[in-house]
């Protein structure tokens, strides 16, 4: 967590530092020391962007920016993104990968939400959806592949994951194997994830993927976030929130993402022994905006 202090006003930003990427604690802690001098000196947003590369250390940097500056100008976050308002949103909930029999009873348990993301990567897929379908018939699928699958995988499954109800097959490939994916007509639209940080990777992605999942950690904060939303829904890509498992201090700036989305998957608080306290509220899987004592 980053806290930057302005006489009274108090501006945070939370950040998950990613294996995926390389990221440690300590990287990320000694990249957000190094610039303490600019911060210090009244650094700007636009300028942080190019102070740092896309990760963890720019997003805390950059949603702690946004707090303070909110703080300052009286305003919401929101208000200074050109919105009026801010609605809640309704997340998904994310099934642990697992045997097909308890992936079945988490999903049972969870049945009642309307959209349920459960994580693949096994011989046993096939089984695995059909037995959280099975369990929770009415709710809406999204699976998540985290680059496990073969092209040959994903073409036998994606037919049978369209049987099944599937709405969203995210990130099926390893990202260094997209272009196999290129002039592929998937039966269950595909999302790109690891494959897109930020609008540097848009193109590529645009004509592999229907739909990109922005998470704030990848971009490098909200700043570059947005800028990657309005971008990828101008070349008609739809769009997925997206979040690491954090607490609601690293979900209320992208509740900012999830307005309009297609999908939204911020349920990071929800899969936490202990969220950080004031949080957001979730009302099952509705998320309010956040109140000023947390965010924005």
């Amino acid at each position: 967590m980053v806290e930057l202090a302005s006489g009274d006003l108090r501006g945070r930003g939370e950040a998950v530092p990613y294996p995926r990427y390389g990221e440690t604690p300590e990287d990320v802690l000694a990249a957000i020391e190094a610039v303490r001098g600019p911060v210090e000196a009244g650094l700007t947003r636009d300028h942080l962007q190019t102070l740092l590369p896309p990760g963890a250390a720019r997003n805390a940097l950059d949603c702690a920016l946004w707090d303070l500056e909110a703080k300052r100008a009286g305003l919401r976050a929101w208000n200074l993104a050109g919105r009026d308002r801010l609605d809640p949103v309704k997340t998904a909930y994310t099934l642990s990968l697992g045997a097909p029999s308890a992936m079945a009873e988490a999903a049972r348990a969870a049945a009642r939400r309307p959209l349920l993301k459960l994580k693949i990567g096994g011989p046993d897929d096939l089984d695995r959806v059909e037995a959280v379908r099975a369990a929770a018939p009415k709710a809406r699928l999204i699976v998540d592949a985290n680059e496990a699958l073969s092209f040959e995988d994903l073409r036998r499954l994606a037919r049978e994951f369209a049987r099944l109800g599937v709405r969203l097959i995210e990130q099926p490939l390893p990202a260094d194997a997209d272009a196999d994916l290129k002039g592929y007509d998937s039966p269950v639209p595909l999302c790109a994830d690891e494959s897109i940080h930020t609008r540097s990777e848009l193109d590529a992605c645009a004509g592999r993927y229907a739909c990109v999942n922005i998470k704030l950690d990848k971009a490098g904060g909200l700043t570059e976030a947005l800028a990657l939303r309005r971008a990828a829904s101008a070349l008609g890509l739809e769009i997925m929130a997206g979040c690491m498992v954090a607490t609601s201090l690293a979900m209320a700036p992208a509740l900012l993402i999830a307005q309009g989305a297609a999908f939204v998957d911020l349920d990071g608080p929800l899969l936490l022994a202990r969220d950080r306290e004031p949080g957001l509220t979730y009302l099952g899987s509705l998320i309010e905006p956040p109140p000023t004592s947390l965010w924005g």
